[in-house]
């Protein structure tokens, strides 16, 4: 079973930045493609950094960056010039290539305000 633990998260003024760090255990890392989300409070949750596909949500284009450490078995977010805007709960998503089954983290709380 696929186990997804987030963490970095916390509070930060406008302009400032954060890493988020994702953990994956359970299975093999290769065989899957990680992603990350975001829920702010009221709104549906959104993709910001996808494994594949269109990497980047145009909001965090050119401020965001996800990584990945094979290794490690972990995945990154830096996020850089961080707006209010970017307040929300940021997931890690991991999907496997094989046969699309999906796992979720518990999610870390990311909070932009002056």
């Amino acid at each position: 079973q696929v186990q997804l633990v987030e963490s970095g998260g916390g509070s930060v003024q406008p302009g400032g930045s954060l890493r988020l760090s994702c953990a994956f255990r359970g299975s093999t890392f290769a065989r899957y493609a990680m992603s990350w989300y975001r829920q702010a409070p009221g709104k549906e949750r959104e993709l910001v950094a996808a494994g594949i596909g269109t990497p980047y949500a145009d909001s965090v284009k050119g401020r965001f960056t996800r990584s990945r450490d094979d290794a490690k078995q972990m995945v990154y977010l830096q996020m850089n010039s961080l707006k209010p805007e970017d307040t929300a709960v940021y997931y890690c998503n991991a999907v496997s290539y094989y046969d699309r089954s999906e796992y979720w983290g518990q999610g870390t709380q990311v909070t932009v305000s002056s």
